[in-house]
């Protein structure tokens, strides 16, 4: 191997508890985590209002509560892709 290919993974190699990897994944990528809380937090909606749904029907319910989940995450992920656009292209100085 050469030294190259060791730096690499010598960085993966130091970080190994799941806290340390899940924290710097949060930093890279900080709307990934938010858009699976918000679809966690829908989902647990969903089945709070399941119960008090009314005469709605629960195909119907379950499509509203589906839409909805896929919604959040969807503009978490294109939020994630502009502020990752943002970083790379404005912010990052000139080469």
């Amino acid at each position: 191997m050469s030294s190259g290919e060791e730096s690499v993974f010598s960085e993966y190699e130091t970080d190994t508890s799941q806290t340390s990897k899940l924290l710097r994944k949060f930093k890279e990528t900080p709307f990934v985590p938010i858009g699976m809380a918000g679809f966690a937090m829908v989902v647990g909606y969903g089945l709070y209002k399941l119960k008090h749904r009314g005469d709605m029907k629960m195909s119907l319910h379950l499509i509203h509560m589906r839409v909805a989940a896929q919604g959040f995450v969807v503009g978490a992920i294109t939020c994630g892709v502009l502020y990752s656009m943002f970083r790379e292209y404005v912010v990052k100085p000139k080469e």
